[in-house]
């Protein structure tokens, strides 16, 4: 059984900073995309930043030049170092790991960024 953890959610004043960290169980992490998606209140779940096995990473427009996403696959471990925080950033953000026919999510953390 494959579990996601995640961490590093908090508040934060704006323009501050906060990296998050997803750990992976089990032996998916290493052919897996991991992405980190989230979801406000009323939204729909997004897509923040995601990075292949292979190291190509993506991002969503309203993150570019903000956010990084990395990973370490000794650790299986993917991050998201949020710089430049926006009170918009508010959210639950959620690790997901894909690859062909399994699809996972953690459980979320909770990010919220004061004004």
């Amino acid at each position: 059984q494959v579990q996601l953890v995640e961490s590093g959610g908090g508040l934060v004043q704006a323009g501050g900073s906060l990296r998050l960290s997803c750990t992976a169980s089990g032996t998916i992490f290493s052919a897996a995309t991991m992405g980190w998606y989230r979801q406000a209140p009323g939204n729909q779940r997004e897509l923040v930043a995601s990075i292949t096995n292979g190291g190509r990473k993506n991002y969503a427009d309203f993150v570019k030049g903000r956010f990084t996403i990395s990973r370490d696959n000794a650790k299986r471990t993917v991050y998201l170092q949020m710089n430049s925080l926006e009170p918009d950033d508010t959210a639950v953000y959620y690790c997901n790991a894909d690859r062909i026919l399994s699809n996972y999510w953690g459980q979320g953390t909770q990010v919220t960024v004061s004004s």
